[in-house]
C-alpha cells in the first residue's frame, strides 16, 4: 500500500488546532499508511498533542510532522488583502507543500475566497479550466448520491463555466461513483426550458448538444436530494445558498429528535428513543456532518475545503475526502479526460 501524504491548515476555521489536532490523530489511526504535516503554531499545536500522547503509540505520532506558520488568515479578510499578506500563512504554506510535492493533497477549513484564490496562483488550474469549482458528493434518497459544483468558489459563472463544472462533474460522478452516463442536470427556477437566466439557458444549450454528456435539463430546489440526477450544476452563489439551507434543515431535524430524547415524560424519551433509531437507519446517512469536505475541483492538484464550524468528526471526513482525490488520481484522470469531453467551441 503506497503512502499518502497530507497537508492540514490546523489553524484556520472557527476552532483552529482544537478539531484539527485530534481529528489529525484519528485519521493516522484509521489509515497506517497515512502521513500528515500539520502546519500551525507549533506551541499551540505541541500542547494539544502533549494531552493525547499518552493515549497514541509512537508509530501515530512518527507519522505526523508539524510545519511552523506564522499567521492566519482570518474568515473575514478581504480577497486581495489575503493573497498579499498570505506569507508565513498556514493556508499558503500548506498549498505551497502541494505545489512542492512535499504533500498530495491540501485541507483546510479557512477563507474560501482565500482558498480558491491561492490554489490558483500557487498549484494552477488544468488546462482548459477558466476557473475551479467547489464540489461535493452529497446523499440523496434510497442511498444514491448526488455530484454538486459550485458551491461558492464562484458567485457569478458565465455558460462556459457551467458547461466546464457540468464536464468535471460527469467525470467524478462516472470515476468516484462509478455510474455509467451520469446524468447532467442544471439547477433552475423551473423545468421549462425558457426558464431563468441567460447563462444557465446558454449552458443548456451547449449540454443539449453535447454527445458526451447525458444532459437530462433543469431540476429545482426541491429536488436536491431525490436522487434524480447524479450531477447538479449551479453557480457558487446559488450552490452556496443551497447547500446551507439543506444543512440546516437536518440540523434542525436531528435536534428536534435530540431534544425529545431528554423530555422528562417517560413516554416522550421512549418514542423519542424509537425515532432516533428509525431516523438513523433511514436518514443517517444525511447528516452534514458525514459528507463535510468540498473538492476544489479543476487544479492540477487536490484541495479540500473544510466546513469553517466543522467539529473532529467532520474534519475527519474532509480528511478523508483528500485520501480518496488521492488514491483515486482525480486531477489527472480529468486532466485526461478534459480534452476530450469538453466542447471544441469552448476552446477556441
Amino acid at each position: 500500500m503506497d503512502n499518502l501524504t497530507v497537508a492540514l491548515d490546523a489553524m484556520s476555521g472557527d476552532f483552529g488546532p482544537r478539531v484539527a489536532v485530534p481529528a489529525a490523530l484519528q485519521a493516522l489511526t484509521q489509515h497506517p499508511n497515512l502521513h500528515i504535516l500539520l502546519v500551525g503554531n507549533p506551541t499551540e499545536i505541541e500542547s494539544l498533542l502533549s494531552q493525547k500522547e499518552n493515549s497514541k503509540s509512537s508509530d501515530i505520532l512518527s507519522r505526523l510532522t508539524i510545519i511552523e506558520s506564522t499567521s492566519v488568515i482570518t474568515h473575514d479578510a478581504k480577497l486581495s488583502v489575503a493573497i498579499r499578506h498570505s506569507q508565513g500563512s498556514s493556508m499558503r504554506i500548506a498549498l505551497e507543500l502541494v505545489k512542492s510535492k512535499k504533500a498530495q493533497a491540501c485541507v483546510s477549513a479557512g477563507n474560501t475566497g482565500a482558498l480558491m484564490g491561492l490554489a490558483k496562483l500557487l498549484i494552477k488550474p488544468l488546462p482548459d479550466i477558466d476557473r475551479p469549482a467547489l464540489m461535493a458528493v452529497l446523499p440523496a434518497l434510497n442511498q444514491g448520491k448526488t455530484v454538486i459544483l459550485d458551491l461558492g468558489a464562484n458567485a457569478e459563472c458565465d455558460s462556459n463555466m457551467l458547461v466546464q463544472f457540468a464536464v468535471m462533474g460527469s467525470i467524478m460522478a462516472e470515476n468516484i461513483l462509478g455510474i455509467e452516463s451520469p446524468r447532467v442536470a442544471l439547477l433552475n427556477i423551473g423545468e421549462e426550458e425558457v426558464k431563468g437566466l441567460d447563462s444557465i439557458r446558454a449552458a443548456a444549450a451547449t449540454l443539449r448538444a453535447h454527445h458526451k454528456i447525458n444532459y437530462i435539463g433543469y431540476l429545482e430546489g426541491n429536488e436536491l436530494l431525490t436522487g434524480k440526477t447524479d450531477v447538479l450544476v449551479c453557480d457558487g452563489f446559488v450552490g452556496n445558498v443551497t447547500l446551507k439551507t439543506v444543512e440546516g434543515l437536518i440540523e434542525i431535524f436531528l435536534s428536534s429528535l435530540r431534544l425529545t430524547i431528554t423530555r422528562k415524560s417517560w413516554w416522550m424519551r421512549i418514542l423519542g428513543i424509537w425515532l432516533q433509531r428509525r431516523v438513523s437507519k433511514n436518514f443517517g446517512h444525511l447528516d452534514p456532518q458525514q459528507y463535510n469536505g468540498a473538492c476544489l475541483l479543476g487544479l492540477q492538484g487536490t484541495v479540500i475545503k473544510s466546513h469553517g464550524s466543522a467539529n473532529q468528526k467532520a474534519f475527519v471526513a474532509a480528511i478523508e475526502q483528500a485520501i480518496q482525490s488521492i488514491e483515486k488520481n482525480i486531477p489527472d484522470r480529468i486532466a485526461m479526460s478534459l480534452s476530450l469531453a469538453l466542447p471544441k467551441s469552448d476552446n477556441s
